[in-house]
């Protein structure tokens, strides 16, 4: 859609491949695009110092804090580097990110290696009492020993900020600690990944990463009202209860998964932002942007490996289109003429790598009509990575267009050049004008 824009920064608008967020005493795992310019990572800062020359425990601790994109969540919008304090809605009321610098009052500073590992194994502060499952206690027992003790090695060697932690503010009776007991015996299994050795090392790799650092199942799973998710239901995607985006299935879904996806697709998606299927924008950029773009090229293979390896447990959710009033066609083909075509082409055929094609586009066609409704009424830019260091973006048009419009070119797009996705209301397009926009 025009004019085009460029851009070397982070987005804050729409997700093509969003991340979910829990329901209950869940929060967003990615923090805001804030923090990608206040909060550099240290790496970055040796670098321009000179040659790196930390331990070898240390460097690899860095790493595999940056799978696990622990400076998200743990560092404030203009905030200090894991300083926490970062804000987190829940529909339950707001948590608030801790301290875990070593700073000795008020971060990590007192902790023992081995007080570290049994949090991340357990799930429970060093006095016992359990966390909230905003942090990704599920899949953070997973991690080793070995990796443990590396990110807590790292994290030893971060600058101490004493910055007092702040307290959340839960509505009764979610600000019930104890009521984490029930929660933890509903959905929290205790312990280590365990490889299977049916399947290759690379495969391996790839599930460890995804299952339990990279913690994909948090966001890309459907969560219930009591925060936790069904067996059945990994991977296959949901909507975003807070923030108002849908995480698509990463499952073998051809209809909203990665069924017809090559392992390059999902190579470029995660580490580069673009790819041929389509760009990240929005949490997913975050989490690129802080994470993906800086894993070795083997290890984001091996997640993609594993990701193609998932099977889709639901089959296919939508059929033909349904066919939208001939009014509201013909007004989103004269919008889409008018705003869209000279980006996506007249077909909606795209011009990649930075314009994704509309006709046959998953996100687009699916069941939930979220997604394209956000990217029409605020647009939004793809991280800026090394792969991709100045990502096209596209301007928002929710100034432009009313609610009838948006819902017109939105239908259009979704039932025009064979995609059986569903028409839209004007009614869905108000909702979202006032969804936050990261």
């Amino acid at each position: 859609m025009k004019p085009t824009l460029r851009s070397p920064g982070l987005s804050r608008a729409f997700a093509i491949g969003g991340i979910v967020l829990a329901q209950l005493l869940h929060a967003p795992l990615t923090g805001s695009a804030h923090a990608a310019t206040t909060a550099p990572a240290v790496a970055e800062a040796t670098a321009s110092a000179g040659a790196d020359t930390r331990p070898d425990i240390v460097k690899r601790g860095e790493y595999l804090a940056r799978a696990g994109d622990c400076i998200a969540c743990h560092t404030a919008p203009r905030g200090k580097l894991f300083a926490g304090g970062l804000a987190m809605e829940t529909p339950f009321g707001t948590l608030y990110s801790p301290n875990i610098t070593p700073d000795a009052q008020y971060g990590i500073g007192t902790w023992s290696e081995e007080a570290f590992f049994k949090m991340m194994r357990t799930g429970r502060k060093p006095d016992g009492a359990p966390i909230y499952p905003a942090m990704p206690i599920a899949q953070y027992t997973k991690v080793t020993r070995e990796d443990s003790d590396a990110i807590f090695a790292f994290l030893r060697t971060v600058e101490p900020v004493r910055q007092p932690n702040r307290k959340h503010t839960l509505r009764f009776p979610f600000n019930q600690r104890d009521l984490l007991y029930g929660w933890r015996t509903l959905y929290f299994r205790e312990g280590e990944f365990k490889p299977d050795p049916t399947k290759s090392v690379e495969w391996n790799r790839g599930a460890y990463l995804v299952e339990g650092l990279g913690h994909c199942t948090m966001c890309h799973t459907r969560i219930n009202m009591l925060g936790g998710s069904s067996p059945r239901e990994q991977f296959a995607g949901g909507l975003i209860p807070v923030q108002n985006w849908y995480a698509p299935s990463l499952t073998s879904d051809k209809d909203g998964g990665l069924g017809d996806w090559s392992i390059k697709d999902i190579v470029d998606l995660l580490q580069a932002g673009i790819s041929d299927r389509g760009a990240v924008y929005g949490p997913m950029a975050e989490v690129t942007y802080h994470s993906l773009q800086h894993l070795s090229d083997e290890d984001v293979r091996a997640m993609a490996v594993y990701l193609k390896s998932l099977p889709d447990q639901s089959g296919r959710k939508t059929g033909p289109s349904a066919t939208p009033d001939p009014k509201v066609f013909a007004l989103g083909k004269q919008i889409y003429a008018d705003k869209c075509a000279i980006c996506h082409g007249a077909n909606g055929e795209g011009q990649l790598p930075h314009y994704p094609p509309l006709a046959g586009n998953q996100s687009i066609e699916m069941d939930s009509a979220v997604n394209p409704i956000r990217i029409v009424l605020n647009g939004g830019f793809p991280p800026g990575t090394k792969r991709n260091p100045q990502p096209y973006g596209m301007p928002p048009f929710g100034q432009e267009l009313n609610d009838a419009e948006a819902a017109a070119v939105v239908t259009f797009i979704r039932t025009a050049w064979g995609n059986h996705g569903l028409p839209v209301t004007a009614r869905e397009v108000n909702e979202l004008r006032k969804a936050p926009l990261h």
